[in-house]
């Protein structure tokens, strides 16, 4: 029983295997179109992010696998990376794909070489859902001819145009043909259709530039500081307003503990040396509760205040 698990693992590594390098390697061919007249040419490569080396365009005609350049048992000639073949190789309708060393196949392409009048030109490799693909119907001789194009048995327009163009969906996978009321009807080809290529991340990188721009200073709510040498000027002055109401309320408390009433206000005031003595006229006794009282010193002079 683990014997045959083993067995079936190494089964599946081997198929995971195998589908990454078929997805790996692609044949393309050029041009890219199903349908040939006899005597065309057609270059048929094995392309893939891994190389080619290794690699051998091979095909199935019916009646056996051919690689080519293969000598007599082969077709076409090897050019470069490429199997070319002409008119020399008897390009014939079949199956075409690209085999390695270890047995791996890409996925196949369907050619056909016809010898009709008029074929139908449609791509040979997938398309992806979301594109426009443009049919014709080729003439022999040359041109294109105005020819019914068929979808799997049904008219896609109701009248002959000498080409269509399909926004291509899922759906439009199938055979394809066209026919002219002149020269006949084409071979039918079959239409692949793939799924839309996963949306690629791109990286947008937006640069932004800073210009230093100097703006003028906006006006300031605040009121212009102090000069320095006023604030001395107004400390000094507080403190002698406060040194003169601390006197003011010690008297008054002095006189009311004592009994004692204010003084008459007699004596002089001197003025820069001018002094102003009592005159004749009798200056009334001023009582009050609250008494001013200042010093001032002078070096020039001598002022008295007499209370």
């Amino acid at each position: 029983m683990k014997t045959a698990s083993v067995s079936q693992l190494l089964g599946v590594c081997v198929l995971l295997l195998s589908a990454l390098t078929v997805s790996a390697v692609s044949l393309t061919v050029s041009p890219n179109l199903q349908q040939f007249f006899t005597g065309a040419s057609v270059s048929l490569t094995c392309e893939g992010q891994l190389g080619s080396d290794g690699w051998t365009v091979k095909r199935d005609t019916g009646s056996g696998t051919e690689s080519c350049g293969a000598g007599g048992w082969g077709f076409g000639r090897i050019n470069g990376p490429s199997c070319l073949v002409e008119k020399q190789s008897k390009p014939i309708s079949g199956v075409y794909w690209c085999e390695g060393e270890a047995g791996e196949k890409s996925e196949e392409v369907n050619i056909t070489v016809s010898g009709k009048d008029v074929i139908l030109e449609i791509p040979a490799l997938p398309v992806r859902t979301g594109s426009d693909v443009t049919l014709r119907c080729k003439k022999k001789i040359g041109g294109t001819a105005a020819a019914y194009f068929y979808f799997n048995g049904r008219p896609v327009r109701p009248k002959s145009e000498k080409n269509i163009t399909i926004n291509v969906q899922q759906s439009d996978e199938g055979l394809y043909w066209c026919a002219t009321n002149e020269f006949g009807s084409s071979p039918q080809s079959f239409l692949r259709v793939r799924g839309p290529l996963p949306p690629t991340t791109t990286t947008t990188t937006t640069t932004t530039t800073e210009t230093d721009v100097s703006y003028p200073p906006s006006p300031s709510l605040h009121p212009p500081p102090l000069q320095p040498f006023v604030i001395p000027v107004v400390a000094a002055v507080v403190s002698l307003c406060l040194l003169d109401l601390v006197l003011v309320v010690v008297l008054m408390k002095w006189w009311r503990q004592t009994g004692r009433t204010l003084p008459s206000l007699q004596g002089k005031v001197v003025y820069e040396g001018l002094t102003l003595k009592k005159t004749t006229n009798k200056i009334s006794i001023i009582q009050s509760h609250v008494v001013f009282s200042s010093l001032r010193t002078n070096t020039a002079s001598k002022h008295s205040v007499f209370i």
